[in-house]
């Protein structure tokens, strides 16, 4: 049976994670946390390229091996994901022979075909894009500052035919206006594609690079890192064995606007074609952070370490922010000053107050056990006609990645409980001897209580951690499938709750 199979870019193993590279796993695990809680069974994939030219000399730089180098970079972007709490399935290194020798078989069966050929190729090189260029990637005359020193170079190489599948691709794009989402990145690529594509490089001479996969008929070439990196997606699904398609094609592959054009918009579909593979179902691209407008950049101090965040807030504070903050496939700002305002009013005030005063009072009021709901006033049916429009709506707007609505949705809702709290006032209703305020006072604790399980287990694809701690205070298994836990039903009465706890302490 098939599953729902998400792949990542692969990050690049020529220096440390950054936000950017946080965010796209963060991203990527919202979306198959999500499914898993609809019941769907998920295989998630992410994983390190390591090998080309910067590898090479980087590794060089530091007086080191190449694979001593990487294993110190896997090593980081291990920790990121741990800390992270994503929930990857598969972490996949080209250096591991199960890709290296899928990537050996697919091009020593594109070469038996006729699909590449050898060639001298006269033109300019760009090493920090480890591509080569053309007159037309020039931006008012200049290279662009993307590509790095660009130099002229000439040599002898092996080229896949890409060109004569560029009709096809324009075709299929075409009919396909889903494959690329937002809708406007695949109008990008059809934009490039007005210009014709040259056949693609797809190999170094080994004197000049030797760090990378040989070419299986030709050793003293290697592969080129893009035709490398590009088959991960199919290697790590088991290209070749017995299972393969119960994970591909990929149901979603999750990467940035800066890898789209043209390697997993162009390159990549036009190799899967050639190779007789089926193409993924839909590319999400997401957008970049920014700082005051501008690209972070390491080179001018402008970046994000994110597990200096984590560090400091928690990774749960860390994945709510920067699925609230950003709209997927647009760019957005970071601040720490916004960071800090999220922190404090969404989860400290909103969230953390609400969990902390359902604690105190159940243990003031009921011996900290939830009390039964026995009444039913219209302060009650507006918290539960919000609940009706939150969890539909948040649900609706996750399938369709807008995640920032979602938790905007699911926070109205919290802010809710808390102005129905404020209405019930339980702390003055525990002062009146009346009989129908004694009832008044723990349908209003058993209210709140059911309230801020459904709010948390709608919240889990965001802050699977927060979900976890608050049900352990609130008694109750960690939240599992959403179609059993997601209903209105008062399930806790007569659970014992946790001590008061502080969920996101202040400074």
């Amino acid at each position: 049976m098939k599953k729902f199979y998400l792949t990542t870019a692969i990050d690049y193993a020529n220096g440390s994670p950054h936000l950017g590279h946080a965010y796209e796993k963060v991203l990527s695990d919202v979306i198959v946390r999500h499914r898993r809680l609809l019941g769907v069974d998920v295989h998630f994939l992410t994983g390190l390229d390591e090998h080309g030219q910067k590898v090479q000399q980087g590794a060089r730089a530091e007086g080191m091996e190449p694979q001593e180098r990487c294993d110190l970079i896997a090593e980081e972007f291990i920790v990121l994901l741990e800390k992270l709490r994503i929930s990857n399935d598969d972490y996949l290194r080209t250096t591991q022979d199960r890709h290296k020798r899928v990537v050996r078989t697919l091009l020593q069966q594109l070469y038996d075909r006729g699909e590449i050929y050898q060639a001298e190729y006269c033109g300019y090189y760009s090493s920090r894009a480890e591509q080569f260029l053309q007159e037309k990637d020039k931006v008012d005359g200049k290279w662009p500052e993307i590509f790095g020193e660009v130099v002229e170079v000439t040599e002898s190489n092996y080229f896949f035919k890409l060109g004569q599948y560029q009709e096809w691709l324009i075709d299929f794009l075409s009919e396909n206006d889903d494959f690329i989402q937002p809708e406007f990145r695949r109008n990008q690529v059809l934009e490039f594609l007005k210009e014709p594509i040259n056949d693609l490089c797809i190999s170094r001479p080994r004197e000049r690079l030797e760090w990378g996969i040989p070419l299986p008929f030709d050793e003293s070439y290697v592969t080129y890192v893009w035709f490398d990196a590009l088959v991960n997606y199919v290697s790590a699904a088991g290209f070749g064995d017995e299972g393969f398609d119960s994970l591909w094609p990929a149901d979603v592959h999750v990467i940035g606007k800066d890898i789209l054009v043209p390697p997993h918009s162009v390159y990549w579909p036009i190799m899967l074609k050639a190779c007789g593979l089926p193409l993924p179902k839909s590319i999400l691209v997401h957008g970049w952070w920014m700082i005051s407008g501008a690209k972070m950049s390491k080179s001018t101090g402008e970046s994000v370490d994110p597990l200096e965040l984590v560090d400091l807030r928690g990774a749960d504070a860390f994945r709510y922010f920067v699925m609230r903050e950003m709209t997927v496939g647009q760019d957005a700002d970071f601040t720490l000053e916004r960071f800090d305002s999220r922190y404090h009013a969404d989860l400290g005030n909103d969230l953390g107050n609400l969990l902390s005063r359902i604690l105190n009072m159940t243990a003031r009021y009921c011996d900290g056990k939830v009390p039964e709901a026995t009444i039913a006033e219209k302060p009650e049916s507006d918290l539960a006609d919000l609940w009706d429009e939150a969890h539909v709506g948040a649900r609706e707007l996750f399938d369709e990645y807008k995640f920032n609505l979602g938790l905007e949705k699911i926070f109205v809702f919290i802010r809710g409980i808390n102005r129905y709290a404020e209405e019930r006032s339980p702390w003055k209703l525990a002062k009146s001897e009346a009989i129908e305020d004694r009832a008044k006072l723990e349908t209003s604790l058993a209210f709140i209580v059911e309230a801020l399980r459904l709010a948390v287990a709608l919240l889990a694809p965001v802050m699977p951690g927060v979900n976890d701690q608050v049900n352990k205070l609130l008694g109750i298994a960690a939240t599992t499938l959403w179609e059993e836990d997601l209903v209105w039903d008062h399930r806790l009465a007569g659970n014992a709750l946790g001590p008061k706890t502080i969920l996101f302490p202040r400074d």
